[in-house]
């Protein structure tokens, strides 16, 4: 299985749950009897089961791409922020052709970010949840962009299990107001360049306005710029700026370092802040992630994954995927040999003589046989199994689903053809189906006796 991460098993077991939600129960005998087979409490079985299931019908490869498609979007967005950043550059500075309205140019900068971090701020205080439209936005993309049949759930599944701990106003907070980081230091970057590279005049105007206010308003926002460095113009520059006086060179680079400072200040320390800020709350709570059991279909799961007695008899026969056998227990950790036939009729006499060692799991030819034969090759794998078949009998899903199930639960197989009874011959499209199947299955298969290896390990 794929290395996951914690936040990544959660994610993938609320995703399974939503799945059965919304279409039914998917077919998990396989995956309850391991799952019971895994010792911990119910929440790690629950985990077990999902984990397996997801596996099996590919959710764990759309979580791959619903997380590539996750940062493809973050980059497409991050493209965005950097275009928007420099028209607001632009924006603010003009052509350099007319003079800079230095309080307009610092609206086109400020005012859009101001409105939307209150806006969010407001959110996050009163609301609880912000209404993050950029952090939406990436959800969005992340799924649209992933194109993967199986991570419809995931995008639901992720806000779902957030949810619960209020995680998603620091995800999307990160998003929001790292994408806004990256506007404005997009925006100081141009604004620099522009500024080096053009003269600027700087001018302020106004109607119903007095002076004094503007040269209030220019001592206030400066005063923070100030302590770090940044130039702040004099009430002599700022009248004389009023009166459009733009030949004193001194006043445009005081304009310009405290536009500069004004933005930094007010504009990209906050940004930067609160992104450090969502970003430490959203690793602190990460760590405190967990399922709710109480939850619909996982309730439901208690008694089929934790029950009063283990009793014997928990398998189906039928996977939905055929096709992968897995690496079965290691050899360390299995022991003995043993043959098993599966639906033969009274035309082969069975079992055959057997040596010493070797132990006869008789024939599976029911329901019950099959689940008490699984769990106990669950809980003490063979070494070596032989799983013998007619193959006058055509390689049917069912069958291919058993021999796939018991190989995974063995640290090797062989499956034995049996000759065709006395007076009788195999048909050779069906046996060349058999073939194939098990070539499909990647198992080895033999027709004739396989008993000195089951006894011995080598032939």
């Amino acid at each position: 299985m794929t290395a996951l991460t914690p936040l990544d098993e959660l994610w993938l077991t609320e995703a399974v749950r939503l799945r059965e939600q919304h279409a039914g129960p998917l077919e998990d005998d396989e995956a309850c009897r391991r799952a019971r087979n895994t010792a911990g409490d119910l929440l790690t079985r629950v985990k077990h089961r999902a984990l397996w299931l997801a596996e099996r019908d590919g959710m764990v490869a759309a979580l791959s791409h619903w997380k590539q498609g996750a940062r493809l979007g973050l980059i497409l967005l991050s493209i965005l922020a950097v275009v928007s950043g420099a028209g607001l550059a632009f924006a603010a500075l003009g052509d350099g052709q007319t003079p800079v309205n230095v309080f307009w140019a610092l609206g086109s900068l400020l005012g859009l970010n101001l409105i939307l971090l209150i806006s969010w701020v407001l959110g996050l205080v009163f609301a609880g949840e912000s209404a993050a439209s950029l952090g939406r936005l990436w959800l969005w993309l992340s799924e649209k962009l992933a194109r993967d049949a199986q991570a419809a759930q995931l995008a639901p599944a992720l806000v779902l299990l957030l949810q619960r701990k209020r995680l998603n106003r620091w995800l999307l907070g990160i998003c929001v107001n790292g994408l806004w980081l990256i506007a404005l230091l997009s925006a100081l970057t141009l604004l620099l360049l522009l500024m080096a590279t053009r003269r600027y005049g700087f001018v302020w105007e106004t109607t119903i306005l007095g002076s004094d206010t503007f040269v209030g308003l220019t001592q206030s926002l400066g005063a923070l710029p100030s302590w770090l460095g940044f130039d702040v113009p004099s009430e002599s520059m700022v009248r004389a700026s009023g009166e459009g006086a733009l030949v004193i060179e001194n006043a445009r680079q005081a304009w310009a370092a405290w536009l500069v400072g004004v933005l930094v200040v007010y504009g990209i320390a906050p940004r930067l802040l609160l992104t450090l800020f969502c970003y430490g709350r959203w690793r602190a709570g990460r760590q405190a992630l967990e399922l709710d059991l109480s939850q619909p279909g996982f309730a439901e799961l208690r008694a089929r994954l934790m029950p009063s007695s283990e009793r014997l008899g928990i398998n189906d026969a039928a996977p939905v995927q055929l096709h992968s056998v897995q690496p079965g227990p290691r050899a360390s950790e299995s022991e003995g040999a043993l043959l098993v036939a599966i639906e033969l009729d009274d035309q082969h006499p069975w079992p055959p003589a057997l040596p010493e060692g070797v132990t006869d799991a008789g024939i599976l030819d029911s329901r019950e046989s099959r689940r008490k034969l699984l769990d106990q090759l669950t809980r003490y794998p063979p070494a070596r199994l032989v799983v013998a078949c007619d193959p006058r009998r055509s390689p049917d899903r069912g069958s291919l689903a058993l021999i796939a199930e018991l190989a995974r639960c063995a640290a090797d197989t062989r499956i034995w053809l049996l000759p065709a009874p006395s007076g009788q011959a195999l048909d050779a499209d069906r046996l060349g189906d058999w073939h194939a199947a098990l070539h499909q299955l990647e198992l080895n298969w033999t027709q004739g006796s396989p008993l000195t290896w089951l006894e011995k390990g080598h032939d």
